[in-house]
């Protein structure tokens, strides 16, 4: 099982060149940033996890920008998001990020996306609440045509682009009806997101990994009914506080990757946590 790590870097945590270096050392499989780009302190949406937002969700760094100093001092260290609030985003504008930071690192990327929680920060970013899944998808596509071989056009109902020249291209090779990076797709199980994931995606980044033995024969059952490759379904636990016991479960249920929370501290708290996690690598 591959263990890689996420964590809320700030400007008051371990730096991105830092923890890079020393997740690529010690022999962890990669690295996922989260996206918040601000949060709006008169705000009415509740922290899902319960309680007063964590402060560090105000400080995050722009991901795609941590990432690319990442990729510069790795060589091997897989690099991720998780996640990127697709909705937010100019799909032109985030289409050419995510091909340059997966071409500069030899095609390292891993586009972890998805819906967002937080309804101020989303209108912000001038999204409607009620459609911001409809919206995603259809950024989605219009990517998908950005990174064709061949000049491709797009027209959906959120948004357009005409064929247009557009390097670098990603890495990865059409797979299915997926193309672009690795795709995982971030979200509660249901059948919304099970549609989704099945459609344009290469699998499931579920936050914590709760439920799991009931949820993931659900997904492969909305996997094969939409004719992918039953072995080809990822299901990428995320921002998981590890056990033996809970890595060997997942085991079981054929996962090959975990993503480990970090904490989002100094230098010194964060390598102590490495220095815990090598246990299980």
């Amino acid at each position: 099982m591959r263990i890689a790590t996420t964590i809320f870097l700030t400007d008051e945590t371990i730096t991105p060149v830092r923890l890079a270096r020393e997740l690529e050392q010690r022999g962890f499989a990669g690295l996922y940033l989260p996206e918040h780009t601000h949060i709006p302190v008169t705000r009415d949406t509740p922290y899902p996890a319960g309680g007063e937002l964590p402060p560090e969700y105000g400080r995050t760094l722009d991901p795609f920008v941590a990432l690319g100093q990442a990729a510069a001092v790795t060589e091997h260290l897989a690099l991720g998001t998780g996640i990127t609030l697709i909705a937010q985003h100019d799909p032109i504008d985030l289409a050419k990020q995510i091909a340059t930071l997966d071409h500069l690192s030899g095609g390292r990327f891993t586009l972890g996306l998805g819906f967002g929680w937080n309804v101020e920060e989303a209108a912000d970013h001038g999204v409607t609440w009620s459609t911001r899944r409809e919206l995603g998808r259809d950024r989605m596509a219009l990517m998908r045509a950005l990174w064709a071989d061949e000049p491709t056009g797009y027209e959906g109902e959120f948004g357009s682009v005409r064929a247009s020249h557009a390097h670098p291209k990603p890495v990865q090779k059409p797979r299915g009806p997926v193309s672009g990076p690795r795709t995982l797709i971030g979200g509660a199980a249901g059948p919304k997101l099970f549609a989704h994931i099945a459609e344009y995606a290469d699998g499931w980044l579920p936050i914590g990994g709760r439920g799991l033995a009931e949820s993931v024969p659900v997904l492969r059952r909305a996997w094969e009914s939409a004719g992918r490759d039953p072995e080809r379904l990822q299901v990428v636990p995320y921002a998981v506080l590890p056990s033996a016991g809970k890595l060997a479960h997942y085991a079981e249920l054929g996962i090959e990757e975990v993503v480990l929370q970090l904490p989002p501290a100094g230098e010194s708290e964060v390598l102590r946590a490495l220095d815990d996690y090598a246990q299980y690598l």
